[in-house]
């Protein structure tokens, strides 16, 4: 797939790649620009001589004269000149000026590092120096380089939040890294951009960027353990198999196979941005997981109604 037709499904996916919110992708999205410009403006160079080679089709009349000689400068000097000169300066700038501006970040010039783990199909998140865990929705501060270390638990996945910064695959045995810095405080969407199976346009990651206090309060109340609250709820978590997929830190659920649902309340979405984080959303979620995204890796468990309500209850307290 071209870059234009990716941006282009980007963009209606709701990542503005033409929004740039950082210095980096500034840098980017002015690449883009350049190069567009450019090749509309080579296009067009074509096209005309293309329409006035077709008016004047008689093999003596150039379009500017001059005969066989002259024709074959004109196509030395625009065939292949030309593009030498632009190409050569592209290549100059967008690997002298783009490509190191968006390079991977030494750890010595970022003041927060932040894992990002690819599973299929979502997000594992970890804050390092705490013990705050989550999925799918990366908090970070505004105006503070946060250097984003990637890697995958399976297959390659690929990093990629548009308004922020370039693309990075994830590879398994490797870590990748690459720079997030948003200069301004908002919601940022990212994608799986590596075909990583069934579900791998239901992938989605959100980065919210808070000012520094709000996102001290967020790590804090990530990084504490679950808050005692719906003991029948408990009971059923772990009765029932979900304790052997997921942990929620303060009780004796402690699998690391899906995600961390400590704090769970606290999020927007369900099943890394497919659905919505409410009650009637969740209950889908929870009874039948497969109808909301097929091909995900939780299985379905049956509970009676009781439990089932006891279960909703006691992830809806987990903010």
């Amino acid at each position: 797939m071209s870059g234009a037709a990716f941006g282009v499904l980007a963009l209606a996916a709701g990542q503005n790649v033409l929004d740039p919110h950082s210095p980096q992708e500034h840098r980017i999205t002015t690449l883009g620009w350049i190069m567009f410009v450019g090749s509309a403006i080579g296009l067009a160079i074509v096209a005309a001589l293309l329409l006035l080679g077709w008016i004047r089709r008689r093999r003596d009349a150039l379009p500017f004269g001059g005969g066989e000689k002259a024709g074959t400068g004109l196509v030395i000097g625009l065939g292949i000149g030309v593009p030498i000169v632009i190409l050569s300066a592209l290549f100059v700038y967008s690997n002298i000026f783009v490509v190191r501006s968006t390079a991977a970040p030494s750890p010595s010039s970022t003041t927060l590092t932040v894992k990002v783990i690819g599973h299929q199909f979502w997000w594992e998140l970890r804050y390092p120096g705490g013990n705050a865990v989550t999925a799918n929705e990366l908090h970070i501060p505004i105006k503070t380089r946060v250097n984003i270390e990637g890697t995958t638990a399976d297959v390659i996945h690929s990093f990629w939040v548009p308004e922020l910064n370039r693309k990075i695959d994830l590879n398994p045995g490797q870590v990748t890294n690459v720079l997030l810095y948003a200069n301004r405080a908002g919601e940022y969407r990212g994608k799986c951009a590596e075909f990583c199976g069934p579900q791998h346009a239901h992938m989605d990651i959100l980065v919210f960027a808070q000012p520094r206090a709000q996102f001290d309060a967020w790590l804090r109340n990530q990084a504490a353990p679950a808050r005692a609250s719906g003991m029948a709820g408990q009971r059923v978590f772990r009765n029932n198999g979900c304790a052997n997929c997921h942990q929620i830190r303060g009780t004796s659920a402690r699998s690391q196979v899906g995600p961390d649902l400590t704090h769970l309340a606290s999020r927007t979405t369900l099943a890394a941005g497919t659905i919505s984080n409410d009650r009637p959303q969740l209950e889908e979620w929870v009874r039948d997981p497969q109808h909301p995204k097929p091909g995900n890796k939780m299985p379905q468990v049956r509970l009676s109604q009781q439990d089932f309500r006891s279960l909703i209850d006691y992830l809806e307290a987990l903010k």
